[in-house]
């Protein structure tokens, strides 16, 4: 029977001897929970797991894209689209873009995550010549100004992913995980760019009818690593990948609380994790706000979260009050 082993993490100084350091970053641990599917979850030692076990929870992550994983990363978003389901058009303008990731860099921001197309529930998919037009220009104008930060292209679609790439993007975060257009995969293997892959079920346009899984958090975990496995058959290292679980992508809102609440499984994937729950919907149901653009410190709370579970990298819309908030929680719970 296949066994699913998810880290008990902690933070903080009273650190035990024998405690584990956690993907070579902030967090620790000790115990952590065995997940099955036809048995319930036992808590074991850590001393306990098998030496590949271990060794998948606690191998430091390597920089990838320029990011480091030794602290809690930022992504900030930046949806050249006008239909985005909580800043739809307020960047389709290219200069208004180029201003906008500047300042969200100036906010702390520590890679870019450019995206034309909208993938929010119910959405059509949009043509890659339209969404080259909207995404290639604003990289390369953004190279062209001396942008330096790192730059990710969200996209589906190969075309559009080699147009980044030669624009000057330096990784590719495809929400389908690299299956709506398997060329995708072969366009980053070739020219050796980082990617994230996301677990969504469905397609954006159908995703949020009825969503059904046997048990969602193995599902999607099962779902990620044969994803790792197909991409690094291809040429992509492990070491260049990082996963993302899906919020809010073919998920309810219990869903989603499954996800979150064990979100700690998937570090025994050995690659980063990314949590992108800004704005979402199940944030406006639990924190009863449902304006997209005042659910900040709905996100906030999610996202601090998560990274006491030793998430590397936040997905935000927010990037000035994340940074401010990671900044504190830091500095109050993990520093040294």
């Amino acid at each position: 029977m296949a066994r699913y082993v998810r880290p008990l993490v902690q933070t903080g100084l009273a650190r035990p001897d024998e405690a584990e350091t956690l993907a070579g970053g902030w967090g620790w641990f000790t115990h952590v929970e065995i997940l099955m599917r036809d048995a319930a979850p036992i808590v074991a030692l850590a001393s306990d797991l098998t030496d590949g076990e271990l060794s998948r929870l606690t191998s430091p992550r390597p920089d990838i894209a320029g990011l480091s994983f030794d602290l809690p990363c930022i992504m900030g978003i930046l949806n050249v689209t006008p239909d985005s389901f909580s800043d739809g058009g307020r960047h389709s303008d290219m200069g208004d873009a180029i201003k906008s990731a500047k300042l969200m860099v100036a906010q702390g921001a520590d890679i870019i995550d450019i995206g034309g197309e909208s993938t929010r529930p119910g959405s059509i998919e949009v043509a890659a010549h339209d969404e080259i037009t909207r995404t290639a220009p604003v990289i390369q104008g953004l190279r062209d100004a001396g942008f330096k930060t790192s730059i990710s292209i969200d996209t589906r679609k190969a075309t559009v992913g080699q147009a980044a790439l030669t624009a000057g993007a330096d990784l590719v975060n495809d929400v389908s995980g690299f299956i709506f257009d398997a060329n995708l995969a072969r366009v980053c293997a070739n020219q050796f760019a980082p990617v994230c892959i996301m677990h969504a079920m469905g397609d954006p346009a159908t995703m949020q009818e009825n969503p059904q899984y046997d048990d969602v958090l193995l599902d999607v975990y099962d779902f990620l690593d044969a994803r790792i496995d197909a991409l690094t058959a291809i040429g992509i290292p492990r070491s260049s990948i990082i996963a993302d679980p899906g919020i809010g992508f073919g998920k309810t809102q219990s869903h989603n609380l499954a996800i979150l609440n064990r979100i700690s499984l998937f570090h025994c994937l050995g690659v980063p994790i990314l949590l992108g729950a800004s704005r979402k919907r199940f944030i406006g149901t639990i924190g009863k706000e449902p304006q997209a653009d005042k659910r900040g410190a709905g996100s906030i709370g999610v996202a601090l979260a998560a990274i006491t579970q030793g998430v590397q990298v936040m997905r935000v819309h927010d990037v000035a009050e994340h940074a401010q908030a990671i900044a504190l929680w830091h500095v109050c719970v993990a520093q040294d």
